[in-house]
């Protein structure tokens, strides 16, 4: 069985490696549009295919930019519901209870790793967020999101057994928490 997986993930990542760095890109870009498609696999794959540092970046500006998508539909379709329903009272209470999550809770969100990004984006798309403030979570929760999929690509069997693996990734999340509060002075939320 484990000589299976490698000769599946020795082929994925061949084809990957043979139609370059975009596909790579493309994979984890579409997973934050459709969330149906495996983020996990794609990152593991990219970090598999193209290095620990290479692979990251791909995965991490995907992942970045694919979700902004997700906001900016959001945003748009939001536009267009609200000339529809314009004084619906239970899409108020759910714009404002979007509107009160904390800078800092914002970016822990999108930084664990099993918290789906997808519902996050609609829901800040569909909320009266600023922009920036959203933008600026997303980039800073994302970082280490993106590198606990990578590690965990990247070093499955040693993840499982060695204790040391989880608490880099509660130290990353905790890293960008502390950078999240210091961008929070900045951004006056």
């Amino acid at each position: 069985m484990a000589d299976d997986i490698t000769n599946i993930v020795k082929v994925c990542t061949d084809v990957l490696g043979s139609l370059g760095i975009f596909s790579g890109f493309i994979l984890v870009y579409l997973e934050s549009i459709l969330p149906f498609l495996p983020l996990s696999v794609f990152i593991a794959l990219n970090v598999l295919t193209y290095g620990s540092v290479i692979g990251f970046i791909i995965s991490w500006i995907a992942t970045v930019l694919g979700c902004m998508t997700s906001f900016f539909i959001s945003r748009k379709f939001c536009e267009y519901i609200d000339k529809k329903v314009k004084h619906n009272k239970q899409i108020k209470q759910f714009r404002k209870f979007i509107d009160k999550i904390s800078f800092s809770n914002l970016v822990i969100l999108f930084a664990i790793p099993f918290t789906p990004a997808f519902p996050i984006n609609i829901a800040a798309g569909m909320s009266s967020m600023k922009k920036k403030r959203y933008l600026i979570a997303l980039i800073i929760g994302k970082c280490p999101m993106t590198f606990f999929w990578a590690f965990i690509g990247k070093n499955l069997a040693e993840c499982l057994t060695d204790i040391s693996v989880l608490a880099k990734i509660i130290f990353m999340i905790v890293i960008a928490y502390l950078v999240s509060k210091v961008v929070n002075k900045f951004i006056k939320e």
